[in-house]
């Protein structure tokens, strides 16, 4: 089939580039001309897993091209996916919806054959209904043009593998027409079993706002145990291991920590409270209120345990922090807690050095005040804590043996509860993690531990660490 996907971020470069390689014939659109041309020339402007190889196989094919005239898409699509931003409005909590009715105003005049309009982003329940009048108000005299809306269900990291086999299909359409074109488009995933679930627009708009408020709430949900945890003693890690075993409720998401963050929870959840409460139902989401809170009180949580590891003072603390981006396996930094912790330690006056396998181009353009780069062992060089605020598995590979070498002070706050704990205190650190009880004893350094490079540091004592390489961390 031919088909267009209007708007090329996350998830509609990805989109644009699976439907290209399961045999359709796609037309990518964006209005970024940078971000335009690096797909044409096969190279993706993010980092996500699997990616690159999927879009050179579906340039490779002829079945994939980009261009920023939407024209061009009116010309050449039988389906139209819109996969354009949904960000939090300014002012509200509400979603800014300036972005779809920008592709629709743009598009149905100049459509000029049978189509359908197909949205993928995350709306308020009740968009595709309002859009389908705006359509209709736009459209030349004699084209029929039908609407339907196809949440995505991506996770950053994993898009290309929930793209091409997810866990579910869901379609909201007013018309077998239209779910007869959606089955086509999807053909073989439904060959390979995947379930599929056609319903109307306003169930289907609801499916991933509703499920983006579950996950959420059951992050904040641990995360209130962690701090309960932490008052008691109690361990949050045994306690998820132990509700996970039961299948009604699972061990996915149970991991207690910094909170969630990235494009997508965090104002999610804020636009649906906002949509209730205009359609006159608000106390019956007054928990998303809630989850909201517990999430944004981790990270003043994390603020207030690094003080007091620090000795209760931040001033001129030398400060490593492991992870910029929101989730491991992206390069993703919007709304990221990392930073927003790491931000809020420099404002106190602390010097941060912050450290991503991937993300750090990105978190120095986000946070340029912030040290960030992509070597460990000088964002770690005579740091008097190391605070690990992203999950990534770099770190949990991490010796910390040769870590320790480096450091002015073998003391780490894990605030994803990500690292082997025992090992680290195995290797002389002082461990603290949210929700988990921290035991008083600490075993020495071992002497016998290599320097985490050879550049950096002596066998003996601690090493000193020259100016120059300190200030080589870009800035």
């Amino acid at each position: 089939m031919r088909l267009t996907v209007i708007g090329t971020g996350y998830l509609g470069a990805v989109h644009a580039a699976c439907m290209a390689d399961i045999g359709h014939d796609v037309l990518g659109i964006d209005v970024d001309a940078e971000k335009i041309k690096a797909l044409a020339e096969g190279r993706p402007p993010f980092h996500e897993p699997g990616f690159a190889d999927v879009l050179t196989r579906a340039l490779a094919s002829g079945r994939l091209r980009f261009t920023t005239d939407l024209r061009a898409a009116a010309a050449h699509g039988e389906v139209h996916f819109v996969c354009v931003g949904t960000p939090q409005r300014a002012g509200s909590k509400a979603a800014d919806l300036r972005h779809v009715d920008a592709v629709v105003d743009g598009l149905a005049p100049h459509l000029r054959t049978d189509c359908l309009v197909v949205g993928k982003s995350t709306v308020p329940v009740g968009t595709t209904a309002r859009l389908s009048a705006r359509i209709a108000g736009l459209v030349p005299a004699g084209v029929r043009v039908e609407t339907a809306w196809n949440p995505e269900f991506l996770r950053e990291g994993f898009a290309v593998e929930d793209t091409l086999r997810p866990d579910r299909i869901v379609v909201g359409v007013t018309g077998p027409d239209a779910d007869a074109t959606l089955r086509e488009v999807y053909a073989p995933m439904l060959a390979a079993a995947v379930p599929y679930i056609s319903t109307d627009p306003n169930t289907a708009e609801l499916v991933k706002v509703a499920a983006n408020s579950f996950l959420a709430t059951k992050i904040s949900f641990i995360n209130a145990m962690a701090e309960i945890c932490d008052a008691t003693g109690a361990d949050v890690v045994t306690l998820a291991d132990a509700l996970g075993h039961d299948t009604r409720i699972g061990r996915r998401f149970l991991r207690a920590g910094l909170g969630f963050g990235g494009g997508c929870l965090p104002k999610d959840i804020r636009a649906f409270a906002a949509r209730a409460q205009e359609l006159g139902v608000g106390p019956v989401v007054d928990l998303l209120e809630r989850v909201d809170e517990i999430n944004e009180r981790q990270r003043t949580r994390t603020v207030a345990l690094a003080r007091q590891m620090a000795g209760g003072e931040l001033t001129g603390r030398r400060i490593a922090v492991l992870g910029a981006t929101f989730k491991p396996d992206s390069d993703d930094v919007r709304d990221s807690p990392a930073l927003a912790v790491a931000s809020a330690l420099h404002r106190e006056g602390a010097e941060v050095r912050v450290h991503d396998p991937v993300g750090a181009a990105n978190a120095r353009l986000a946070h340029p005040h912030l040290l960030c780069g992509s070597d460990l062992a000088l964002a770690c060089a005579d740091a008097d804590l190391v605070l690990l605020l992203t999950e990534w598995d770099h770190y949990r590979d991490v010796d910390p043996a040769r870590l320790a070498r480096v450091v002015a002070k073998p003391l780490v706050l894990d605030a994803r509860n990500g690292l082997p704990h025992e090992v680290w205190r195995a290797a002389g650190w002082t461990v603290k993690a949210l929700g988990r009880p921290a035991p008083s004893d600490r075993l020495p350094v071992p002497q016998s531990a290599e320097p985490l490079r050879t550049t950096i540091g002596s066998p003996a004592g601690r090493p000193h660490v020259p100016s120059a390489a300190v200030t080589a961390l870009p800035s």
